[in-house]
């Protein structure tokens, strides 16, 4: 079971995800350390990052018989959660090297986890720019190439990161979602809950990230 945010009420998806590895920064469930060596020349935060101890990671395995929406909703806290561990530490000396890694593993009966990381990954990320912590999706196996047209390992394993913005270069990754980029370049964590004005459960999340901008085409 996932705990729900500050003052959020009880959900019956409690119980989608199983927890296999509580937060540690050399996790045993999932092999981590080569994929990261890999990923070492693509990002310049990530070494210093691992070398201070600061990139954690959770790992969640979906529970059997679990649905897409149940599993939405609990992969939707689980990083909430990671986003609150992340913004205390941004005020801290090397703050921005703090990054929070939520792992998931398993089958879900009708989506695979492309689908399953889609909607709470739209939702957080909007949710928590305002206030300086960027999240990012990367479905177990994705091709991807860098800006400069480097091919990036491949993931191993599902996961989304949840880190410290770094505002004078991650808008410049958000030129899809304008909107967005322009919230992150003038963030600022003033310790804000960002439900304020929003309820935490997750069908009403889902309603509000359904209203956001879509998108632009590239």
């Amino acid at each position: 079971m996932i705990t729900a945010p500050s003052g959020g009420a009880s959900r019956p998806t409690a119980g989608a995800l199983r927890l296999t590895e509580a937060r540690t920064e050399n996790p045993v469930s999932v092999d981590v350390d080569g994929y990261l060596a890999g990923l070492y020349e693509h990002c310049p935060f990530l070494r210093p990052s691992t070398s201070r101890g600061m990139t954690g990671w959770t790992v969640y395995d979906i529970a059997p018989g679990s649905h897409r929406y149940a599993v939405e909703a609990e992969l939707f806290h689980a990083g909430v959660q990671a986003a609150e561990w992340v913004r205390p530490l941004m005020g801290r000396p090397f703050g921005v090297l703090a990054c929070e890694n939520v792992v998931l593993r398993g089958h879900c009966e009708d989506a695979d986890h492309r689908e399953l990381m889609a909607w709470p990954h739209w939702a957080l990320k909007h949710l928590y720019a305002p206030v300086g912590v960027m999240f990012g999706k990367f479905p177990q196996g994705t091709v991807e190439t860098g800006r400069r047209g480097q091919r990036i390992p491949p993931p191993p394993f599902s996961f989304l990161p949840v880190r410290a913005g770094v505002r004078p270069l991650d808008p410049q990754f958000l030129e899809t979602t304008p909107d967005l980029a322009a919230a992150l370049a003038v963030s600022a964590d003033d310790g804000r809950d960002v439900f304020e004005h929003i309820p935490c459960e997750w069908k009403a999340v889902r309603e509000w990230a359904s209203s956001l901008p879509r998108p632009a085409k590239r």
